[in-house]
């Protein structure tokens, strides 16, 4: 049972990166890009329609994960205490951003809105790419200091970085010089996302130069994956060893190479929803082949006191992951058909929709 629900929580969380990213990405497409007040008015709209909505599914995530891994949402929430609470305030500031724009018809209350939108959207970006970096890397866990933990063997905390910026050392920070690889390509990647968006919903005068943007940041990806790989290698141990032993799994980086290198010829394609779809691919590809890597760890440890968290020894018991399964199936059901009916809705352009203030 484990296993199924690391499957689900993953896929959960895959969405949410894959609808949400979007919204990031066009945040920053808005802050950088947008300059007339049409095109920022019809950019707010491509994610205003839906980041309430695309949220859903990191609370339900949340959720699962809280039922599924109990140590593992202990351990997580606590250690990443202050990146959490800075991803939260952020969060908050782009969801004001987009709602309060629109409020009063002032050039400088628009912009002070707009500024919130889009460096929110581009932090949000940044630390979500970050965290991934951090679980990949592991963390301190029982804080072992001298060979002795100061906690329980599950949990850790982090400072925002420490004095080596290192991912090296047993006491690692939030940020180092591998995290900060992983943050950048999370900005290019949901960057690229938003504007094959904005391609595919809006009418924007930008939609022909975000094609070039698109191959552009494209080419800035193909450079920082090939700095990831080395950079992973050399900081993470027995890194590729799961796609050695279980070749199915290549599947996973497969589909972020076609998506990846599929987003190339952006500028020949005629169907405007291709885009969307290899950048979907590019962000399906990258977090499976990223826990397809790790697995069965969740959270390794810098230390060689406490052994990693895992799916099997963060789990709730067989008979509640049992039970909680046939709930968890009807409440996916139903944020399935919670997701058409919103597509349905706002099918098509949204230039000539109403955000509803």
């Amino acid at each position: 049972m484990e296993i199924y629900w690391f499957i689900i929580v993953s896929v959960i969380l895959a969405v949410f990166f894959i609808l949400d990213g979007y919204d990031f990405g066009t945040g920053i497409i808005h802050l950088f890009m947008a300059k007339t007040e049409k095109d920022k008015e019809v950019i707010a709209k491509a994610a205003g329609l839906y980041w309430d909505a695309n949220e859903v599914w990191l609370v339900v995530a949340g959720g699962m994960l809280f039922m599924a891994f109990p140590t593992y949402y202990a351990s997580v929430f606590s250690g990443f205490y202050l990146p959490l609470i800075m991803i939260l305030w952020l969060m908050m500031f782009r969801a004001i951003g987009l709602e309060f724009r629109s409020q009063f018809n002032f050039e400088m209350w628009k912009n002070i809105w707009d500024v919130s939108f889009g460096i929110s959207s581009l932090f949000l970006a940044f630390f979500f790419g970050v965290g991934l970096g951090n679980l990949v890397r592991g963390v301190n866990l029982g804080g072992v200091t001298d060979g002795v933990s100061l906690y329980e063997p599950h949990f850790f905390f982090l400072p925002l970085w420490d004095a080596s910026f290192s991912p090296l050392t047993e006491h690692p920070g939030v940020l180092d010089w591998f995290t900060i690889i992983i943050g950048l390509i999370s900005v290019v990647t949901l960057t690229i996302h938003g504007a094959n968006w904005i391609i595919y919903k809006t009418n924007s005068s930008i939609n022909e130069k975000l094609k070039s943007v698109i191959f552009k940041l494209t080419i800035a990806l193909i450079i920082l994956t090939i700095l990831s790989l080395f950079v992973w290698h050399k900081t993470i141990q027995n890194d590729f060893v799961n796609f050695q032993n279980k070749p199915f799994l290549l599947i996973f980086p497969l589909i972020y190479f076609v998506g990846l290198f599929g987003l190339l010829k952006i500028k020949s394609f005629k169907n405007e929803i291709t885009g969307l779809l290899f950048s979907t691919l590019l962000i399906l590809g990258g977090i499976t082949s990223t826990l397809a890597s790790m697995y069965p760890k969740i959270l390794p440890s810098t230390n060689t006191v406490n052994e990693a968290l895992t799916i099997f020894n963060t789990a709730s018991t067989s008979k509640s992951l049992s039970v909680a399964m046939v709930w968890g199936i009807i409440g996916i059901i139903l944020m399935i058909i919670y997701l058409l009916v919103q597509k349905r809705l706002l099918t098509g352009k949204l230039d000539d929709r109403d955000y509803g203030h």
